[in-house]
């Protein structure tokens, strides 16, 4: 994802000229729409952890991670687009609007677990 601020290696986004751009782990079926805080991965990637109560049945996994990150960034949904992973448990979202002020509501957020 690149070096987009001081501390890349460790959070699971980066800020780009549109926005925010999120490493993500969804976990259909987890019984609450939540984030969960950062994992680290095998690889050394880093990713958000949420979970839905969605099942990944027709998109609905998809469709319940996107509101779910709206009502969290207090963003419009339609400036949360899934830009890869649709069929895969690793997604990568993208946010349009101010990258810096969304990484970070995003901290503050995981800071406050």
């Amino acid at each position: 994802m690149g070096k987009a601020n001081k501390s890349s290696a460790s959070v699971p986004w980066a800020i780009a000229a549109t926005g925010l751009v999120l490493a993500i782990r969804l976990t259909p079926k987890g019984g609450r729409d939540a984030i969960d805080g950062i994992e680290a991965l095998s690889d050394g990637r880093s990713v958000l952890k949420a979970r839905v109560r969605a099942a990944p049945t027709d998109g609905a996994a998809n469709a319940a991670l996107i509101s779910l990150l709206a009502k969290t960034l207090d963003v419009p949904r339609r400036t949360v687009t899934l830009a890869s992973g649709e069929t895969a448990r690793i997604k990568r979202v993208v946010i349009d609007g101010g990258g810096a002020a969304l990484a970070a509501k995003l901290q503050h957020l995981l800071d406050s677990k």
